[in-house]
């Protein structure tokens, strides 16, 4: 785990960052080249936007509540222990559809690991 200093911004993100969203929130916990590791807690009967990235992919860990997830083409059901690979450039949704907290650990890997990586389909808070 990296120091609680904050790492470049070319990074893309900094160690402790916090991004609050209308889906719940989520916290940077190392970053560094190439890479972003991330808790995201997503809120009871909400969901992240349809989205892709051009330049990383993700691997979800379920830590705690229970989902859906949409990766490409299909839904399937989580709870914790479950583990999601979205490669790059693949239409992927997170969604709590649970009455707790949905906690997943986020890793990200590519080129460029920022929010500016992210091309929204479909939005429920049309950002």
């Amino acid at each position: 785990m990296s120091s609680a200093a904050p790492l470049s911004k070319e990074l893309g993100y900094t160690v402790a960052e916090v991004g609050e969203r209308p889906w719940g929130r989520w916290t940077v916990l190392d970053s560094g080249t190439g890479y972003c590791i991330k808790r995201i807690e997503v809120l009871p009967g909400h969901r992240l936007s349809l989205q892709y990235h051009h330049h990383r992919l993700e691997e979800w860990s379920v830590i705690s509540g229970t989902g859906r997830v949409f990766v490409g083409a299909d839904w399937r059901m989580i709870s914790p222990g479950a583990h999601v690979q979205i490669p790059r450039m693949v239409h992927h949704r997170l969604e709590n559809d649970g009455t707790e907290l949905l906690v997943i650990l986020e890793l990200q890997r590519g080129t460029i690991c920022d929010e500016a990586d992210i091309v929204r389909l479909e939005d429920d808070y049309s950002r």
